[in-house]
């Protein structure tokens, strides 16, 4: 992707819009400022389906004064358009309602020692490597017999820089990559058609699986899937894959969000320091982890960041906050902090994982008996009042701890404080995306099927 982005090459912007936001009568105010590349090349049928090469930078600014705040943004960084983007925040700002609790981060929480996260990889691929790679996860999942379509196949590679400023002095930048391919594979066994997928991302691409490996993991799952039936409608163990068991712990992660805890619409805002898991389960967030999918060298309001138990032994140990959350609740920001372009800081988790534990998934099958594996899920809902939560699968039914035969087109339900009180994690957990957990199994559900 030619030259790689710095970082600093976006500070002078920046620079003119603070003096700018300044001269027009701003008391405090940061900015932010991206810079984005990124392509993607999708193949069908042998041939290049589509590529999207695209580049883009975005600056953003958000003005105080007293106790009333407003942001702008603008992907213009021309010197005129600074300009204007100042005068107009101080103007919206003015008149803009009291908050109580907007403002910057007091200065002896910035970070100050940087750490070296390895998030950014300079490793390029052309567009024609990347169309050679998207064929060969087609021809790997073409070469699975019984597979008789592959659609979507496509590598990627992106990278992108931000830099920080604020009006108390912190100005810092910092740079990422990641590295990417997917691909879709059908196959039909003359009663009905059925589609499965793989993909894989990475900050390094010395990181990446193969091609190969990609199609051939999403042929293998199709044929899996053939002749999935539904279930008859009750109650039984069910055990989330690795692959979709990371949606119970965002879960999680939205019902600990400080915001929703403010607001009061949180199923857990009565449950600080109470057992919500068995003893054995821990669940931490850290950003500080290297090449780590949401790993970050400070927040986005600047503040120094460091590995956080969420879950300690079972019990909640705190919430999610960044600076004006924790000040309506009395509380420090936890360092989760998300500068949005034109928007306040909002609150966002970084690297969030449930530790492992010492079954492996067979022994897990074994011990449930009769049950239910899911495989991939479909349109989750979750009540953030009460917890109750549902959600539309697929997968395999176990019988006598082996699999038995894929099922489809089924529900199910359950209040998820009851999954989590019961849940047994495997031993297989994989850092693949930011939010990620072994695979669970939940002592009983509500299923509805036929």
């Amino acid at each position: 992707m030619s030259d790689p982005i710095n970082p600093d090459a976006l500070r002078p912007a920046l620079e003119s819009l603070m003096a700018k936001a300044k001269s027009y009568g701003a008391e405090k105010a940061d900015a932010v400022a991206t810079h984005g590349r990124s392509v993607h090349v999708t193949v069908r049928g042998g041939e290049m389906e589509e590529v999207d090469n695209s580049e883009g930078r975005d600056i953003g600014l958000r003005v105080m004064i007293g106790q009333r705040q407003a942001c702008v943004s603008s992907s213009d960084i021309s010197n005129m358009s600074l300009d204007k983007l100042a005068e107009r925040a101080v103007a919206m700002a003015r008149l803009a309602p009291e908050d109580p609790y907007c403002g910057l981060p007091n200065k002896d929480e910035l970070v100050t020692d940087v750490p070296e996260l390895e998030l950014y990889d300079d490793a390029d691929l052309s567009p024609a490597e990347l169309l050679k790679r998207a064929k060969r996860i087609e021809d790997a999942a073409l070469d699975i017999k019984g597979v008789s379509q592959a659609e979507g196949m496509n590598a990627n590679l992106s990278s992108s820089a931000v830099y920080f400023m604020t009006s108390d002095g912190f100005s810092r930048g910092w740079r990422s990559s990641r590295h990417g391919m997917s691909g879709m594979a059908f196959a039909t066994d003359g009663e009905g058609m059925e589609r499965d997928y793989d993909v894989h991302g990475t900050r390094w691409l010395s990181d990446l699986k193969t091609p190969e490996e990609i199609g051939k993991t999403a042929g293998e799952r199709v044929i899996a899937r053939l002749g999935a039936r539904q279930l008859q409608s009750g109650e039984m163990p069910v055990i989330f894959d690795k692959r979709v068991s990371g949606a119970l712990i965002a879960a999680l992660l939205s019902a600990i969000n400080g915001s929703s805890i403010a607001r009061g619409n949180s199923f857990l805002k009565d449950k600080m320091d109470e057992q919500l898991f068995t003893a054995n389960i821990n669940i931490m967030d850290d950003p500080l982890i290297n090449r780590g999918h949401g790993s970050r060298p400070w927040d986005g309001e600047g503040i120094a960041v460091k590995p956080l138990k969420l879950i300690e032994n079972g019990v909640l140990k705190t919430w999610l906050l960044n600076t004006s959350v924790g000040k309506q609740l009395d509380l420090p920001t936890t360092g989760h902090g998300a500068r949005g372009i034109g928007s306040p800081p909002g609150i966002a988790s970084s690297n969030t994982y449930m530790l492992a534990g010492k079954k492996t998934l067979d022994t897990l099958m074994k011990d449930m008996g009769d049950g239910l594996h899911v495989t991939e899920m479909f349109g989750p809902s979750l009540n953030p009042n009460t917890g109750d939560y549902s959600v539309g699968v697929a997968g395999f039914r176990i019988e006598k701890g082996q699999r038995a035969h894929p099922v489809s087109e089924i529900t199910i339900a359950a209040n998820i404080l009851d999954m989590y009180r019961t849940l047994i994690p495997a031993n297989d957990l994989e850092f693949d995306a930011s939010t990620v957990a072994p695979s669970l199994l939940i002592e009983r559900m509500t299923i509805a099927g036929e």
